[in-house]
């Protein structure tokens, strides 16, 4: 009989079920750690099949805990899995999973915001930006208490193609408390529309697939949970530096419910605030009365390229930090009482 030149399909052989793997190794989610189980594999799967064909594929899945998502992706036919657990008490269940697939998950005791990834997997696997995603995928059922920081993290790393995106525009799949789900993908004018928003879309494609009730955690957290995809995109909408893009957004937002032209103008010190502010606005084509919310990313691209120009032109503008400038203003006034008390004014 002819081969078919088909590749053997894996599927992990009968093993402890979640539940049976949390008591016998007496796992408990820890709160400190915003810690929560997916126990339910039918939901498991779910994510993995949103996540994309994963066959033969190299993929890095973040705090895998007891492992649930971890089962449903090595029973996608990948080449290579690799976990990064902080949590040691995860680490003899997961060596388990391993033993039941020799040679396909590589467990590496670590952190995801300081691990480094970028010679896990092989060099071949590299991709040119301006091509298709690489066969490298990053999946996770993040902590609510690293996801922002994560994200916001690899964000940066795909503005400078480093970390996951040496590979090229690695696609993630990952979950978030579905409020955070909601202001990653919000669009101008939505009552979510939010720093994230921006951060997240002028450099990816960015799509909340589905919602997770949250009774289908163990502990039952508070919220549901929403799962996103993240595809970066081959030209981003703002061509400016990362640090550059998150100060123009942050100071936007600090001050959500007013004119925008408040939280813009803490770019500027007090003394030139009135007049830069304005040029700011005037150059980048915006309306003062304009509430952040209601920006677009377009808008955004101006504004930042404005701010880049102005910072051009005083090399010291993009060190200001109106916090500082505050801070010193208050010390100053607090001598002037204190000088006063001490002479009996």
């Amino acid at each position: 009989m002819a081969a078919s030149g088909k590749l053997p399909t894996f599927r992990l052989p009968p093993l402890p079920t979640l539940r049976e793997l949390i008591k016998l190794f007496r796992l408990q989610a820890a709160k400190q750690l915003s810690q929560n189980f997916l126990l339910d594999l039918r939901l498991t799967d779910k994510i993995v099949r949103k996540a994309g064909n994963l066959t033969n594929a190299y993929v890095y899945e973040v705090g895998p805990g007891p492992g649930g998502i971890t089962r449903s992706i090595l029973n996608a036919n990948v080449a290579e899995l690799l976990v990064v657990e902080k949590d040691t008490r995860f680490i003899p269940g997961l060596q388990m999973l391993s033993d039941a697939a020799p040679g396909k998950l590589r467990i590496v005791h670590g952190d995801v915001l300081t691990f480094k990834i970028e010679k896990a997997f092989p060099e071949n696997l590299k991709r040119r930006w301006e091509d298709d995603p690489p066969n490298v995928h990053i999946i996770g059922n993040l902590p609510f208490n690293v996801s922002t920081p994560l994200i916001i993290k690899w964000l940066e790393s795909v503005s400078c193609r480093d970390g996951p995106f040496t590979y090229g525009r690695t696609q993630m799949t990952l979950t978030f408390q579905k409020e955070v789900a909601e202001r990653l993908v919000a669009t101008k004018g939505s009552k979510q529309r939010s720093r994230l928003s921006i951060m997240a879309q002028y450099l990816c494609s960015v799509e909340h697939i589905f919602t997770i009730p949250g009774q289908a955690f163990v502990p039952k957290p508070e919220v549901d949970v929403g799962v996103v995809r993240f595809t970066p995109l081959v030209h981003p909408k703002i061509e400016q530096p990362f640090k550059l893009v998150e100060k123009v957004v942050q100071n936007a937002f600090q001050f959500r419910r007013k004119y925008c032209h408040r939280g813009l103008g803490m770019l500027f010190p007090t003394a030139q605030r009135l007049e830069s502010t304005g040029r700011l606005l005037r150059s980048a084509d915006i309306d003062p009365t304009l509430r952040p919310t209601q920006l677009s990313v377009l808008h955004f691209k101006n504004l930042c390229d404005v701010y880049r120009k102005m910072c051009d032109e005083d090399p010291q503008l993009f060190a200001y930090n109106f916090r500082e400038e505050l801070g010193k203003s208050r010390s100053k006034n607090q001598n002037k009482d204190s000088d006063r008390e001490h002479c009996g004014l």
